[in-house]
């Protein structure tokens, strides 16, 4: 599968199987994460890969909304990143659960991102901090994002050329 066929399959997924997701898979996703670049190679980032439901459950109750989803995966990745060692971990962090998602395609799995960063819930208990309780995380780490991956429960539309927002192409200038 090319690139671009990749990306045109991938979508996320909410809604997964009982099937859990094998070593070998696990460990493709390990390399995947492992291979994603950083500012000036100093590997900021740092993963979590939780496949203990009752732990899951809880991450899925991290936050107000947009987390519940995990609760039906079978392995969660906590992208997490040493805010230490570089002020870009954002991006990071970001890119490194790119590839994830996109090793999770790959490999015939779906997933979905959780945003956690700058989220939580109304009282002010940031999720981060929750996430970093349930996973036993120093407070110079910070976490980026939930993934919840799994067999797919559900089949989205690939993306085509004509579904794309072109006109938010420039060239050149705006």
């Amino acid at each position: 599968m090319s690139i671009t066929e990749l990306l045109y399959q991938r979508r996320s997924i909410r809604k997964f199987t009982d099937e859990p997701v094998s070593d070998e898979h696990i460990k493709e996703l390990q390399r995947a994460a492992l291979c994603a670049p950083t500012s000036k190679n100093c590997k900021s980032w740092e993963f979590v890969f939780i496949t203990n439901p009752d732990t899951i459950k809880a991450l899925s109750e991290c936050k107000d909304a947009g987390a519940q989803f995990i609760e039906g995966a079978k392995l969660v990745i906590a992208v997490m990143a040493n805010t230490d060692k570089t002020d870009v971990w954002i991006e990071d962090a970001s890119i490194a659960a790119t590839f994830i998602q996109l090793q999770a395609e790959a490999l015939g799995l779906g997933s979905c991102w959780a945003q956690i960063r700058l989220r939580g819930f109304s009282d002010g208990r940031k999720a981060s901090d929750i996430v970093k309780s349930l996973l036993g995380a120093p407070d110079y780490m910070e976490v980026e994002c939930l993934i919840g991956i799994g067999h797919k429960d559900q089949q989205r539309s690939t993306y085509t050329d004509e579904k794309l927002p072109w006109e938010q192409i420039h060239t050149d200038k705006f």
